[in-house]
C-alpha cells in the first residue's frame, strides 16, 4: 500500500475508534491507540510501522508538545518548579528500584534488570496533555507540575541511559563523551533562556513584516523544528525542544494566531498518526509465554509512577486529591520509553523477546494512563 493509502486508512481508523471511545465515556486517545493495535501487525496487519509513518508520528509528538508549550503559563511553571523536580525525582527512583528488583525474580541478570527500570523511569507528557486539555487543567498547579516533572524526568532518563551505556562499554572515551553530552545539554538550557527572553520575540516581530501568507505561523514552526532538532542533537528528546519553543512563542503577541493555524493541522493529521504508531508496536507473538511478566510489569509500571508522583506532591504540600492527579498524570509512557527500549535493544542490552515484551508493557501502560488521569480529574470536578 502506498503511503497516501496508509495515511487514509490511519485517519479513518482513528476517527471511527476515537468517536466510539468518546461515546463510551473514554478519551478519544484511547480509541486512537487501540486503532493502531487493530490495523497494525498485532491483528489485521493492514498497516506496518514503516519509516514514513514513524516520521509523521515524530512530527505529531513535536506539534503536540509545541502546542502544549504555547498554552503553558510560564509564571506557573516557575512557581511550581520545586514540586515538579521532587515529583520527577520520586518518579524516577521508584520504577528503577522496584521494577529492577522484580525483574531479577524473572531470572533477568542485573544489567537487564537495571535497564528495565530505566525504560520505565520516563513519562510521556504528550499523552497526559490530551487529558489535561480536555478538562482545561493544563495551567492548574497539577497540570503545571506534571509538565515540569515530565520534562525533568526525561532529562534524568537520558542521563541514566547514557551512564548505562558508558558503564557497559567502560572506556575512558565513553566517559568523556558522556561529559561532553551533559555539557551540551547544559548549554541547550542556557540557550532556552535566551530564546524565551529575546530571540523568539525578535524573530516573531520581524516575521510580521514578511510578505507571505501565514508569515507568523511559518516563523513559529521554524523555531519549533529547529529547537526539536537541537534537542535531539544534544541527546535529549525532540519533544523537549518543541515544548520550550512553544513556551517562547507563547510569550509573544503571535500566540493566538499560531495556535489557530497549527492546532488544526496537528489534530487532523500528525497527532493521530503518533498515537496509532504506538499501537503499531504491539505484537502478540511472545505474549502468551511472557504473560505473567507482562501483567506484573504493567501493574508495577502504573503503580511505581503513580506512587512516585503522589509522594512527591504530598512532600510538596499538595492535597491528597491534587497528588492523586499528579500521580495519574505521570503514569503514561510513550516516545521516551520506546526510544530507550530501542536503544537498549540496538546496544544488545536486551534480547529480542524481552524487547517485544517491553513494547507491549509500554503500550498497555499508555492505554491505561489516560483513563486514570480522566478519573482523577473527574474526582476533582465532582
Amino acid at each position: 500500500m502506498s503511503f497516501i493509502g496508509t495515511l487514509a486508512v490511519i485517519l479513518v481508523a482513528t476517527t471511527v475508534f476515537g468517536h466510539l471511545s468518546v461515546r463510551l465515556g473514554m478519551p478519544a486517545v484511547i480509541g486512537q491507540l487501540i486503532s493502531g493495535i487493530i490495523i497494525g501487525p498485532a491483528i489485521l496487519g493492514i498497516i506496518q510501522p514503516d519509516e514514513l509513518v514513524v516520521n509523521f508520528a515524530e512530527i505529531g509528538i513535536i506539534l503536540l508538545m509545541f502546542i502544549a508549550g504555547i498554552e503553558s503559563d510560564l509564571q506557573q511553571l516557575r512557581k511550581f518548579l520545586k514540586p515538579a523536580l521532587l515529583v520527577a525525582t520520586c518518579g524516577v527512583i521508584f520504577p528503577i528500584f522496584v521494577m529492577g528488583t522484580f525483574s531479577l525474580f524473572f531470572s533477568y541478570h542485573f544489567q537487564e534488570a537495571l535497564f528495565i527500570g530505566a525504560v520505565f523511569s520516563a513519562t510521556s507528557v504528550s499523552i497526559s496533555i490530551v487529558g489535561l486539555r480536555e478538562f482545561r487543567s493544563l495551567n492548574t498547579k497539577e497540570g503545571t507540575t506534571i509538565l515540569g516533572a515530565a520534562v525533568a524526568d526525561d532529562i534524568m532518563g537520558v542521563i541514566i541511559l547514557s551512564l548505562l551505556i558508558s558503564l557497559e562499554n567502560s572506556s575512558a572515551v565513553d566517559i568523556n563523551n558522556l561529559i561532553i553530552q551533559l555539557t551540551f545539554q547544559c548549554v541547550f538550557f542556557i540557550g532556552v533562556f535566551f530564546l524565551v527572553r529575546w530571540i523568539a520575540p525578535i524573530l516573531m516581530h520581524f516575521s510580521e513584516k514578511l510578505l507571505i501568507p501565514t508569515n507568523r505561523t511559518i516563523s513559529a514552526m521554524i523555531i519549533c523544528l529547529l529547537m526539536a532538532y537541537i534537542a535531539e542533537t544534544v541527546g535529549l528528546s525532540g519533544a523537549i525542544g518543541a515544548f520550550f519553543a512553544g513556551i517562547a512563542v507563547g510569550q509573544t503577541n503571535s500566540k493566538k494566531v499560531v495556535v489557530m493555524y497549527i492546532e488544526p493541522i496537528g489534530n487532523a493529521i500528525f497527532i493521530p498518526v503518533f498515537f496509532v504508531n504506538i499501537g503499531l508496536g504491539i505484537s502478540f507473538s511472545n505474549s502468551l509465554t511472557s504473560l505473567i511478566f507482562i501483567v506484573t510489569m504493567t501493574l508495577l509500571a502504573i503503580l511505581t509512577k503513580w506512587f512516585g508522583g503522589y509522594l512527591g506532591s504530598i512532600l510538596s504540600g499538595f492535597t491528597k486529591q491534587s497528588s492523586n492527579i499528579v500521580g495519574a498524570g505521570m503514569v503514561a509512557r510513550g516516545e521516551m520509553a520506546l526510544i530507550t527500549a530501542q536503544i537498549g535493544y540496538n546496544a544488545h542490552f536486551i534480547q529480542k523477546e524481552l524487547y517485544i515484551d517491553l513494547i507491549f508493557i509500554i503500550v498497555l501502560a499508555t492505554i491505561i494512563a489516560p483513563l486514570l488521569l480522566r478519573w482523577s480529574l473527574r474526582q476533582k470536578v465532582d
